[in-house]
Order: structure tokens, then sequence, then C-alpha cells
């Protein structure tokens, strides 16, 4: 891509479309913006993305994302710590977080299930997730991950894992639409999901 650009503007559209939702016109929107830019403001555009890079890590404990070894819920002693929300990604933490009214904790598996894909059970957080629910403090896990066939195995297996355990297992209701991400539910649709989520 880039044609007729000089090189280096060409490199750098090649690299915005290796973004996720970043196609040609986009990027070559965004290189045309950088150079408008004044100097000062691509320097602190870079550092961001570096800092990014540097610093943001799996927090410890639940797999969110964090600058430190806790991330900030996990460090919160407001937070509920007998209920778990298990969710498949940072996003869906972020997610569960907009409602504004889930004061517990969270668990990020890093992925889903699925096994056309080569993604077991040995690939997703689930070992750690069994871990902390030997806590006797903890009382239910929440499965929110999303409503896609990956996401539904997933729910499954963790419920079948969870069942022995004897904590209370729950999983989103229908709100969210089928083959949805939680991500991308509106505030409302997902809250109305957590507050008739069912026992599985």
């Amino acid at each position: 891509m880039g044609k007729g650009f000089p090189v280096v503007m060409a490199r750098l559209m090649d690299e915005f479309c290796r973004m996720p939702g970043v196609g040609a016109r986009s990027a070559e929107r965004m290189v045309f913006h950088v150079l408008q830019s004044r100097p000062e403001d691509v320097a602190s555009l870079a550092r961001a993305i570096e800092d990014v890079k540097r610093n943001v890590r799996f927090c410890a404990e639940c797999n969110n994302l964090s600058e430190r070894e806790l991330c900030g819920i996990c460090s919160d002693d407001k937070r509920d710590r007998s209920i778990i929300c298990v969710v498949e990604g940072p996003n869906g933490v972020m997610a569960m977080e907009r409602m504004g009214f889930y004061n517990g904790l969270y668990h990020v598996l890093l992925g889903s299930l699925s096994p056309i894909d080569g993604i077991g059970p040995s690939d997703i957080k689930v070992d750690e997730l069994v871990s902390r629910t030997s806590d006797p403090a903890v009382r239910e896990v929440i499965i929110a991950t999303d409503f896609t066939t990956e996401g539904e195995t997933t729910a499954l297996f963790v419920s079948g894992l969870m069942r022995k355990s004897g904590i209370k297992i729950t999983r989103l209701a229908r709100g969210v639409p089928e083959g949805a991400c939680v991500e991308y539910a509106d505030v409302g649709t997902l809250q109305r999901a957590y507050e008739d989520r069912r026992a599985v």
C-alpha cells in the first residue's frame, strides 16, 4: 500500500494497517495527522506507545492489565472478595466496570477454548481460577464469557470444573445477544444480564 507516497509514509501506513480495525484510508488519514502535528505532539505519542509496551503487564492475581504487580481492582480493599467474575480478556473487565455497580473481583482467562484452533484448557488461565476459588472467602463465581461458540464452550468447561468446589456458579443471562461479545454490550443490556444471571 502507499503507492505514490514517500517510502517513510508508506511504511507508517503499513504499520497503522496492522492495527485491528484500521484500513488503508484510515491509515492514510492517521499518517497525514502525524505530518500536520507539532513535533512535540508526535514525540509525546511515540513515548506513550513505548510506555504502554514497557510498563503494562498482567496482574499477578487476576491477569487484568496493570502497571504494578496487582491491578487497582485486586489491590482495592473495598471490593467484595466473595465474588469472582470470569471474563475472557481485559476488555471484559472494562465492560463490567462501566456498569458501575459490580463490586467484586475478576479473573481474566486471557482467551477462550477453541478446539478447532488448537486452544485447550492449558492455553487459558483456568488452573489459576481453580486455585483462587479454593479460598473459603469465595462464595460465587460469575461466568461472563462471550456468547459466542468459543465463549459458551469455555463457560461450560469452567462451570464443570467449579461445580466440584461447591461454590455457587452463575452465568450472565441472555440479555447479551447470541454471538455478541461482552465488551460491545451497552450498559443497560449488560446490567440486565448481570442482574438476571442464573445458576449453571
